[in-house]
């Protein structure tokens, strides 16, 4: 889904620019410019943000669509990372001689490729195809004195503040970024959501540094965090207004509960964890994705360990789970009594 175009063509604050090619769309916010990946950031690619204040201009998240604009580009004095995954970190490249910053958690990652990898937990042929393609399409630099940052962090740009909001749960270190800044006498607000990416596809857990309810958490509390705009790495761009928003997470949140209830309803007969895995409930069957089978591995035995907890499911023979049969009510009970 291009969502990142029409959310931006309908914000009528904000001047455009186009350069002859979608993927080099821009659109301004304040102080705040959005660069649009191709396909409005869809993966590979993604929409990174340039924050230009009175003494500093950072760059956050430079993808894939940074490279083909580093000549326009104004001078840049730092880089943030909203966390250490390929697609974030395929432009840091293009900065060699500034400051680089990421969440603490995740600050490994980018100083050397087999840290990196750690991050993934991929088995060892994925490893190697994914190895390969972090140096040769994503570019991956390793930076060993790249700088930590944590949550309620702030960096001063002049005229323009971006506070860090450690978001954890797609990795340990994600985080938002809220941008403020007066504008005619009023403050304004950005949060940059990173992959918190309110699309269709719902969040994604399936990493080794990922943790489902620490994502659920997360997603809680950015429900609280006000801002006029709200902008995503993937697929949707710039929304904006508070109404918005929440009605877009809240349909992201619930592909969290969706998963749940199809997994329940898979194991009304007992299937072991590959039977779960080779059904497919992240992923659609047949997608081609090469790492597929280890995201729904620990995607779904999250989910199972949970259930499992909550007495929702039990462990059936040879290695099985199935869904727990509910008590039938008791007598004399019903809806109306």
């Amino acid at each position: 889904m291009s969502g990142a175009d029409s959310e931006a063509a309908e914000n009528g604050t904000l001047d455009r620019e186009s350069h002859g090619d979608e993927s080099l769309a821009e659109a301004r916010y304040g102080p705040v410019w959005v660069l649009f990946g191709d396909r409005g950031g869809r993966y590979p690619d993604g929409n990174s943000l340039l924050v230009v204040g009175e003494r500093e201009t950072l760059i956050v998240d430079p993808a894939l669509g940074v490279i083909p604009r580093r000549a326009k580009l104004p001078q840049v004095h730092r880089v943030l990372n909203s966390h250490c995954h390929e697609d974030h970190i395929a432009g840091n490249h293009l900065f060699p001689g500034v400051p680089w910053h990421l969440h603490e958690a995740d600050l490994p990652g980018i100083t050397s490729l087999d840290a990196m990898m750690a991050i993934y937990g991929m088995d060892d042929a994925t490893d190697a195809f994914f190895r390969k393609a972090l140096e040769e399409q994503f570019h991956y630099t390793p930076r060993p004195d790249a700088l930590p940052f944590r949550g309620g962090d702030r960096f001063d740009l002049g005229g323009v503040t971006l506070e860090v909001v450690h978001t954890p749960g797609h990795t340990r270190g994600h985080c938002c970024f809220r941008i403020e800044w007066l504008e005619g006498g009023r403050r304004r607000r950005l949060l940059y959501l990173g992959d918190i990416e309110l699309s269709s596809f719902g969040p994604y857990y399936g990493d080794a540094w990922s943790d489902l309810a620490d994502f659920e958490r997360t997603l809680r509390h950015v429900r609280s965090i006000e801002a006029d705009w709200y902008a995503t790495f993937h697929h949707i761009g710039v929304v904006e207004g508070r109404t918005a928003f929440l009605t877009r997470l809240e349909r992201f949140a619930g592909v969290i509960d969706r998963r749940e209830a199809r997994l329940l309803e898979y194991l009304r007969e007992p299937h072991t964890l590959d039977e779960v895995v080779a059904h497919r409930f992240v992923y659609r069957p047949g997608d081609p994705v090469p790492f597929a089978d280890a995201v729904e591995r620990r995607s779904m035995a999250q989910h199972i360990a949970r259930l499992l907890d909550a007495g929702r499911l039990r462990e059936a023979p040879q290695g099985r789970y199935q869904a727990a049969r509910q008590p039938d009510p008791s007598p004399g009970s019903s809806a109306g009594s």
